[in-house]
């Protein structure tokens, strides 16, 4: 590649960073219950929202979290590029139970899949799960 062709792939990322922040920060939300505690996270449904996903926030509440809903289940690995929040990951299978919880460094490359076949994954701020209690065969819920 050269030089110009460098700079004008750089612009083009930097272009694009608030044009992806804004479109994820702009995905409907709505409520998760797990061991009676009531969480709100942004879906990621399609393959650009999944792609995107909570890439270049520096903030996430408390108690909120992304919620990415796959169209078939498979092994789909998560890495943390771009994504500056140290985060915690449960997937999750078809039957809404948590198969695997794993902490995830910003700023990495690492590739983290699950154990198995699954069809979510919950992205909360690292953490978040343990001090709540909850553990791999809990239920994730999408009422209460």
């Amino acid at each position: 590649m050269s030089p110009g062709q460098r700079i004008k792939a750089v612009l083009f990322i930097f272009l694009l960073l608030p044009i992806s922040m804004a479109y994820s920060e702009n995905l409907q939300k709505i409520p998760l219950f797990i061991k009676g505690r009531e969480i709100q996270v942004e879906v990621a449904r399609t393959p650009g929202e999944r792609a995107v996903g909570l890439m270049g926030r520096k903030h996430l509440g408390k108690e909120e979290g992304m919620l990415f809903i796959f169209e078939e289940e498979g092994h789909h690995s998560f890495w943390m590029k771009d994504t500056y929040i140290p985060l915690s990951i449960a997937f999750i299978d078809r039957e809404s139970r948590i198969v695997k919880i794993t902490d995830m460094k910003p700023l990495t490359l690492t590739s983290h899949p699950p154990p198995k076949p699954i069809l979510y994954a919950l992205e909360m701020n690292q953490g978040w799960f343990s001090k709540n209690g909850i553990k791999v065969g809990d239920i994730v819920r999408f009422s209460k």
